[in-house]
């Protein structure tokens, strides 16, 4: 099999200038390692002309209109990164044009079958995302318009998550049939065993509690209901620490308490980044993120990977990932941090109880939340529209 696979940045490594957090490369690689052919098509040029119009659009928006702007649905940008796509597949015989987003191939006028990777439709995170929020109608209809005339261009839509898929289908009318859900893998590959795992599920302390949060949005990732849990949870005498990673916490308790431990952002993408963050996590009893909203965040099969069970909230594409008993914990968006703390306490109370979750964690990291597996189905998939 031979896909172009497109992007507007640069996929074939992690450079930092990967706008979706590393995805695109590890989507790469995930289909690489199931035999297929990729022609990288990408990274795209953006044309200074529409940067400026962009840029005075912003202004023009929210100077006179008091209303917001974004650039993903400009559609002359969406057309010259269509133009672009069209003139590199005229030198490619590849089977399949595959796209990580709709974005470069809304547009795409094309004799291939065409499918794309996304974690979202627009209409799942409009006024859901602080940035989606409040935006100028012109950018709602451009970007309804990219959505609908991408879904209709490909013959695959795959989401990470019901939750966009669902949205595809019900706002969109897309087909159910060219409709399909493969969740993504972890960002962060561990190279530890199962025996390893479970030496260091072993090895983590029973009368402390180990708390990790990661995310550079403090508000928007429920920083506060983190805090919130951690001081809760050591004013009722049950000794909780809690490790920040991403961002600086917002707390109006001043000078921070001595149980949070900000440690800022860890570059993952150095070899240095990513053995801290493993070690951060392996040592963790959770990842804690109740999120306001959030779509398919990969840092929960990461720490899933190291026997980490995750706690979050039933909100965007987390159902998708976090099942209940199985990988961690979702509570409702608006719930008492008091509970989060007394299903924490009801599993150290009985630390076995914690144990198997920790492993149930990391067998479903091993059976459906990895690269391995996500780069298999979507194999699968594909071979149908060829």
């Amino acid at each position: 099999m031979k896909l172009a696979y497109v992007t507007t940045y640069d996929s074939t490594r992690l450079t930092g200038s990967d706008e979706w957090s590393g995805t695109g490369y590890h989507i790469a690689q995930a289909l690489a390692s199931q035999s297929i052919d990729l022609n990288y098509v990408g990274p795209l040029e953006d044309s200074k002309l529409f940067k400026a119009i962009r840029k005075l659009k912003r202004h023009y928006y929210q100077f006179l209109h008091h209303k917001n702007y974004q650039k993903n649905p400009d559609p002359p940008t969406l057309k010259n990164y269509a133009r672009q796509v069209e003139q590199k597949l005229s030198t490619y015989k590849d089977e399949i044009v595959f796209s990580a987003t709709v974005d470069p191939v809304a547009y795409l006028e094309c004799d291939r079958p065409m499918a794309f990777w996304a974690d979202a439709t627009f209409a799942g995170i409009a006024d859901f995302y602080p940035q989606y929020s409040n935006l100028h109608p012109d950018v709602i209809h451009d970007w309804h318009r990219m959505e609908r005339s991408a879904l209709e261009r490909c013959q695959l839509a795959i989401y990470s998550s019901d939750w966009a898929a669902k949205s595809a289908i019900e706002f969109y009318d897309a087909d159910p049939d060219k409709v399909k859900v493969v969740p993504f893998g972890a960002n962060i590959k561990s190279e530890l065993d199962l025996a390893q795992i479970k030496d260091a599920i072993e090895a983590r302390p029973s009368d402390v509690c180990k708390l990790l949060f990661i995310g550079v949005e403090w508000q928007r990732k429920g920083g506060d209901v983190a805090y919130a849990v951690a001081k809760q949870l050591n004013e009722s005498g049950f000794k909780t620490e809690l490790t920040v990673v991403g961002c600086q916490p917002e707390i109006n308790h001043q000078p921070i308490p001595d149980f949070v431990k900000p440690l800022g952002f860890i570059k993952k993408s150095t070899a240095a980044g990513k053995e801290r963050l493993n070690r951060l996590i392996l040592e963790s009893h959770f990842l804690i993120l109740p999120s306001i909203a959030d779509c398919t965040p990969m840092v929960f099969s990461e720490a899933n990977s190291l026997g980490v069970p995750c706690l979050s909230t039933n909100v965007g594409g987390i159902p998708s990932i976090i099942h209940d008993g199985e990988n961690g914990k979702l509570f409702a968006p608006n719930d008492d941090p008091a509970n989060y703390g007394e299903y924490i306490q009801d599993l150290f109370a009985d630390y076995a109880q914690y144990k198997e979750l920790a492993y149930a964690s990391f067998n479903a990291y091993e059976s459906r939340l990895n690269w391995r597996v996500a780069g298999r189905t979507v194999k699968e998939l594909l071979a149908e529209i060829i």
